[in-house]
């Protein structure tokens, strides 16, 4: 959302629903994403710690540990708060990640269908694959109010065991897409796959979009590339942009990170449209 938030290049066009612990972590997430120019509203509790999420990484490739503490303390008595009422009313697009379904799927069905009711967008994220293996409830519920659908090729594999649909990530992303479905617009699915191409499937076709190669000298770690697609995504999304230059915002976006360490950005974003 920092992302999205930065590459929109426009003042308070995000706000980020979720929780914390009364904690030094709580405060320093508060401070980051509201100086980035994101609304937050964090539900804070006060007798655990705010998540926390441990990253390896090993020749420039990362894997994540994550623990989630406070977030999976998140209750929907939180969305019936005046800020984050205006925050839902306003808002015409939702994203969700995946992790929130580990415990919060009456908020995430709360919100879902308030976006069903009045044709809004609802994008989800698988997130990881153990929430494919031992969450597959939650994310079946999930995935029906979703229009788009965001995956890496871990994940995507993930999903394809579980429902025995195949190994040929193209495929799994097509028949994700043709899941049945609680809105009336299409669903699309988009699976990242690191350098490798992009897969975006959606009413029966699957196109490929090539990423731009980098140089392995200016590669500094992956940690945080698949959410700054995502945020590069939506930048566009939300502003009725076409599927190649979503895309191509987000391989943009996700560039960006891999050359930096953690997921600290710059004041002024430099990208400038094709």
């Amino acid at each position: 959302i920092r992302v999205a938030q930065w590459m929109m290049k426009k003042p308070g066009q995000t706000a980020y629903i979720g929780g914390v612990g009364s904690d030094e972590f709580g405060k320093q997430l508060e401070e980051c994403a509201t100086a980035d120019g994101v609304l937050v509203h964090y539900m804070k509790d006060e007798s655990t710690p705010t998540g926390t999420c441990a990253c390896l990484i090993k020749d420039k490739e990362r894997c994540l540990i994550a623990n989630l503490a406070s977030a999976e303390t998140f209750k929907p008595s939180h969305l019936e708060t005046d800020l984050a009422k205006e925050i839902i009313e306003s808002a015409k697009f939702y994203y969700i990640a995946g992790f929130f379904l580990t415990h919060g799927l009456e908020s995430f069905v709360k919100v879902a269908e308030h976006a069903i009711k009045n044709e809004k967008t609802l994008c989800l994220n698988l997130s990881a694959p153990f929430l494919v293996d031992f969450f597959s409830d939650q994310l079946g519920t999930a995935i029906e109010y979703a229009t788009f659908v965001f995956g890496n090729e871990s994940e995507a594999a993930a999903y394809g065991k579980k429902h025995e649909l195949g190994e040929d990530l193209k495929e799994i992303a097509l028949k994700l897409s043709a899941m049945p479905s609680k809105s009336s617009k299409p669903r699309t699915v988009i699976f990242t796959q690191g350098s490798q191409s992009t897969i975006v499937a959606s009413e029966g076709t699957v196109t490929e979009f090539a990423v731009e190669k980098l140089p392995d000298d200016k590669l500094v770690d992956t940690n945080g590339a698949g959410d700054a697609f995502v945020g590069g995504f939506l930048s566009k999304l939300v502003g009725g942009a076409p599927m190649k230059e979503c895309v191509e915002a987000g391989h943009w976006s996700a560039r960006f990170i891999i050359q930096t360490s953690g997921t600290q950005l710059p004041q002024e974003c430099s990208f400038e449209e094709a």
